[in-house]
């Protein structure tokens, strides 16, 4: 039998490999051992950095496009071919790609002997194992390799319709609890439940985990694609009725219509893709987000000045600055002022804190940048002192800090480190801050207590507004939100509902500081309130440290 495999010659297989080339995905090759020679099918010299589809000297050549740690391994492995101690090769190793970037693949051959006993030649098959799939057994659908084989042949062309990308919510949990095959159970029927929605020449397709695609080429607009999703969803609701509720979980859905988006390349389709359907997630799961440009916009915005605020950490803080608002008490003293962090970022400018405190809280940033603000705001306190001895320094904590960091212990070392009496800092939080950090937020609120350190609640009347925090927590000042102060200005009943609550906050004993007061008018009807201090741009707007020292405190 070996004999007759030798009778066909190293150019016949060559001249088979010609005719099946582009019949199929894989590369075939022939190695003749006897005379030095390779031959490899030709689609491969778009795909590997290979010399030439046939070349002789095969050892060195190989050297060129295989990847250099795993030379010596294959060589071995010829090295048993040639020597007869093994008949077949198969082995999984790395050639480059004509980027000279490593890919994986699968080289098998059998080994052809003659008659002399000798090897001859070996023929055998490369594919890479690297690839994804075109087809998933498991739903019984196109995989997402068959989907980007589409799209990369439609290339240039104008579609119409839209690209629907489906997502399970919360399907690792369902894995968690049930186990993975009745995870793949719900993956297999979810798939059924779609692929009953689907129109006519619509293409559904699984492309990773829990996620399916359904492309739609024939028109199809966005409204459609709403209406589309709803049904899928309802479809999904009654097969978890048929299940008796065995099982709860919901859909969420990003829907690109072609109209409205500027590339279809596929990196492109999936990158937005995947945008719309975490902004489903983020919008509470179990609905639909429709892509606009401007939406993803912001998103890069976001992304990017995250970028910018974690360089400006590690080079650092470059960029950020402590702001400085000054406080008024009700006779008209300047007492104190509250330290604002400010950041100017080289691409966008000076950034609104609206924006950038959320992504630093976002990040976990507001940790080293809240520990950078505080020992900024208490050195300032201290330069301030030699002016006003009595000068008090506000500074805000993000509910972040609570929760991630030791912020006590920061803050006494701080207060420590810059020769400043504990009552020389007020450590501000939100009402709403107050909330989230529930217990861990009334340890902290003792502790300052006991250190001496004032401590204010910020922005109360914007939130929950729940009035046995003042009782329970006692805090040391209270301070109303602007958009409370200004409907009071403009509304008698806001306004007695604001005498009201600083009548209640004096019975307690706390003090009362009224904030965004910003005109003379408004400063006006405030004073009729008793507030305690007095905050607002009527005073002075936030600034830096030099600009405050010459307009309040050197030229006043």
């Amino acid at each position: 039998m070996e004999h007759e495999k030798e009778q066909i010659s190293v150019a016949q297989i060559c001249k088979v490999i010609d005719l099946l080339d582009s019949a199929m995905n894989d590369c075939l090759y022939v190695l003749d051992m006897r005379n030095d020679y390779y031959y490899i099918s030709p689609k491969a010299l778009t795909r590997f950095s290979v010399p030439s589809n046939a070349f002789h000297h095969v050892v060195e050549n190989h050297a060129k496009f295989v990847y250099p740690d795993d030379i010596d391994p294959l060589q071995e492995d010829l090295r048993q071919l040639i020597a007869g101690e093994k008949d077949f090769h198969n082995m999984e190793y790395r050639w480059k790609d004509i980027k000279g970037n490593p890919v994986w693949i699968n080289c098998r051959g059998r080994l052809v002997k003659g008659e002399d006993g000798r090897a001859s030649y070996m023929v055998g098959c490369i594919n890479e194992i690297g690839v994804k799939p075109k087809a998933d057994n498991l739903s019984g659908l196109l995989g997402e390799a068959s989907l980007q084989a589409l799209l990369e042949e439609m290339q240039g062309e104008e579609l119409h319709g839209f690209f629907m990308r489906l997502g399970i919510d919360g399907f690792k949990e369902i894995n968690e609890k049930h186990g993975v095959e009745f995870g793949d159970m719900i993956l297999q029927k979810t798939a059924k439940c779609i692929s009953e929605c689907l129109e006519p020449g619509q293409r559904l397709y699984r492309i990773v985990a829990d996620e399916f695609a359904i492309l739609d080429l024939f028109g199809g607009f966005e409204k459609q694609a709403s209406a589309q999703y709803r049904r899928i969803r309802r479809r999904i609701d009654s097969f978890i009725e048929e299940m008796h509720y065995d099982v709860m979980y919901t859909i969420s859905a990003g829907i690109l219509d072609f109209q409205n988006v500027e590339h279809y390349n596929y990196p492109d389709l999936m990158r937005l893709s995947e945008f719309a359907l975490n902004e489903a997630k983020r919008n509470g799961r179990n609905c639909d987000y429709r892509f606009r440009q401007n939406d993803y916009a912001k998103f890069i915005r976001k992304r990017e000045l995250a970028k910018d605020l974690r360089k400006a950490v590690y080079n650092d803080y470059e960029g950020f600055e402590a702001y400085l608002q000054p406080l008024f008490a009700n006779d008209g003293r300047l007492y104190g002022a509250e330290a604002l962090m400010r950041f100017e970022s080289e691409r966008w400018g000076l950034v609104s804190p609206v924006e950038f405190i959320p992504i630093l809280e976002e990040t976990g940033l507001i940790i080293p940048v809240g520990k950078w603000m505080l020992h900024e705001a208490l050195e300032i306190c201290g330069r301030l002192r030699r002016w006003i001895p009595d000068f008090r320094i506000s500074v805000n904590v993000s509910y972040v800090q609570v929760i991630k960091s030791d912020i006590l212990k920061e803050i006494v070392a701080a207060v420590e480190e810059h020769g400043l009496l504990p009552e020389n800092i007020i450590i501000e939080i939100t009402e709403s801050g107050l909330l989230e950090t529930d217990n861990r937020f009334t340890r902290l609120w003792s502790k300052l207590k006991e250190n001496g350190i004032w401590i204010a609640l910020d922005d109360f009347g914007t939130g929950y507004s729940n009035f046995h925090y003042l009782y329970e927590l006692r805090p040391d000042i209270i301070k109303i939100d602007r958009s409370f102060t200004a409907k009071a200005m403009e509304n008698d009943y806001e306004y007695t509902l604001l005498s009201l609550m600083s009548g209640m906050i004096h019975k307690l004993n706390l003090k009362f500081c009224v904030e965004g007061i910003e005109t003379r008018e408004e400063h006006s009807r405030v004073k009729e309130l008793f507030p305690d201090y007095s905050q607002g741009f009527y005073f002075g707007k936030p600034c830096p440290y030099s600009q405050f020292v010459g307009q309040f405190i050197t030229n006043k």
